[in-house]
């Protein structure tokens, strides 16, 4: 129990701190990508204006007597573009009707020139695959004088410049956030254990009392049960005004004991102090047993007990099998089908049924070890009173009990609410399922499913 508890602290630290440091990651991830964007298109526009400064516009005359302007290539570009390799800048040239005309760059990419001074990024294509991946930051500008177009003037720079940083500060963000959650969740076990050092210390503190005035009361309680059947077998007393008292007592003295018992079982499961020494057993003989030490109570209820034993197909298990085998404690055991038959006959009305079915249930594979044995179903279904919904995610936990008001004329201070509980508790240590279905003024249904042992 503190175990699972502290795994959940532990992975509610380390889930919180995880997301934290997610976000924090993400935001300095864009942050530093924008910047580094932002970086290259100031790079690109002061590039874009200082070659826009140095082209040589010349005019020549035409016979209408306008100029007609004409970028002079070698004048404006030369070997120009080596003094800009430093800052990883290309230069392109257009012609108005969008030819390119002079190029840094080694191959021509093949883009449409856009005349816009909004930064944009160019896209590649590769193969047949519809994802592209970014290649180039880039401006346009178009260039004109006295509302001639001379032509387009285009500088570009290389994505990588911001993809290679990004990538680089991503996987070192992934690998300190990864060291991040390790080193908290190696500290928030150790603190968690810290912290549930003092709670644990309680919890045993408590468990030791709980069992040990449990076992110092049955022989107080066994004494006066005693001493009031001794009384109520004298005549004299048994005649006597007195004796309705004296029975009430021998009543609550009894319930008393059970409940004592019932406490003290759980205390010892809870805390490991009852040794496990599990045996084969057969669960149609114990059934049995169970069934016929019931059954003077359903007599006396006027209320039909009975066992059915579902039939094995010969395939499912091998000759020499015992279908119905489990592998745990007879007495454990025991005690709790008698727990939820004794629930059964107590909340069903005179006239009503209970009726216990024994199956098998088959592995997906031949039973050829233990591990693929199937499982053992036993099912017990009353024709009761009923449990509300509201109450059926509860029945299980200790003390619960349904509204007394509700159950008329059945036995309402017989329980004491630790019944489904101890059976849960049984069944989980002999690595089973239990199940509770019910429906008012209908019945109740409870499936306890076993692993079944073969090959005894």
């Amino acid at each position: 129990m503190f175990q699972a508890t502290r795994r959940r602290l532990v992975l509610w630290y380390t889930s919180i701190t995880a997301l934290l440091l997610l976000l924090f990651a993400t935001t300095v991830y864009l942050y530093v990508r924008s910047t580094l964007i932002d970086r290259v298109d100031d790079t690109l526009k002061h590039s874009l204006e200082v070659v826009e400064r140095s082209l040589a516009i010349e005019e020549h005359p035409q016979a209408n007597g306008i100029p007609k302007l004409h970028l002079n290539l070698e004048a404006s570009f030369g070997d120009k573009a080596d003094s800009l390799e430093e800052d990883r800048i290309d230069i392109e040239w257009f012609s108005p009707t969008g030819e390119l005309l002079w190029s840094t760059l080694s191959e021509p990419l093949n883009v449409p020139i856009t005349a816009t001074r909004a930064p944009q990024t160019v896209y590649l294509q590769e193969g047949d695959s519809p994802e592209s991946r970014p290649i180039l930051r880039q401006i346009a500008e178009r260039i004109s004088r006295d509302r001639q177009i001379i032509g387009y003037l285009r500088v570009s720079h290389p994505w990588f410049e911001i993809a290679r940083p990004s990538r680089d500060l991503a996987i070192d963000l992934s690998f300190g956030i990864t060291v991040m959650i390790a080193s908290v969740a190696a500290m928030g076990w150790w603190l968690s254990g810290l912290a549930m050092t003092p709670v644990r210390e309680s919890y045993h503190y408590l468990k030791q009392f709980t069992a040990d005035a449990s076992h110092e009361l049955r022989s107080p309680i066994a004494s006066i049960q005693t001493q009031v059947q001794v009384a109520l077998a004298d005549p004299d007393i048994a005649q006597g005004s007195g004796s309705p008292t004296l029975e009430n007592i021998e009543r609550l003295t009894r319930r008393l004991g059970r409940l004592v018992d019932d406490l003290l079982f759980l205390t010892r499961q809870d805390s490991g102090m009852v040794a496990w020494q599990p045996q084969p057993l057969s669960m149609d003989a114990l059934l049995l047993d169970v069934v016929e030490e019931q059954m003077a109570i359903a007599t006396s209820k006027g209320i039909q007990l009975q066992l059915q034993i579902l039939d094995i197909e010969p395939e499912e298990v091998l000759s020499d099998d015992d279908p119905f085998a489990v592998f745990g404690d007879w007495d454990q055991l025991f005690r709790l089908f008698v727990n939820l038959v004794g629930n059964a006959l107590r909340y069903t009305p005179e006239g009503g049924e209970v009726s216990v079915t024994l199956g098998y249930c088959p592995p997906s594979r031949p039973p050829t070890s233990a591990k693929a044995s199937g499982t053992v179903v036993v099912t017990i279904t009353d024709t009761g009173i009923g449990i509300p919904p509201d109450a059926l995610p509860h029945v299980f936990e200790r003390f619960y009990r349904v509204d007394p008001a509700r159950r008329q004329d059945c036995e309402t201070l017989s329980g004491s609410g630790l019944g489904l509980a101890i059976a849960q508790t049984i069944v989980q240590r002999h690595g089973g399922e239990i199940d509770l279905d019910s429906c008012l003024d209908q019945g109740t249904q409870v499936q306890v499913i076993l692993p079944a042992h073969l090959n005894l």
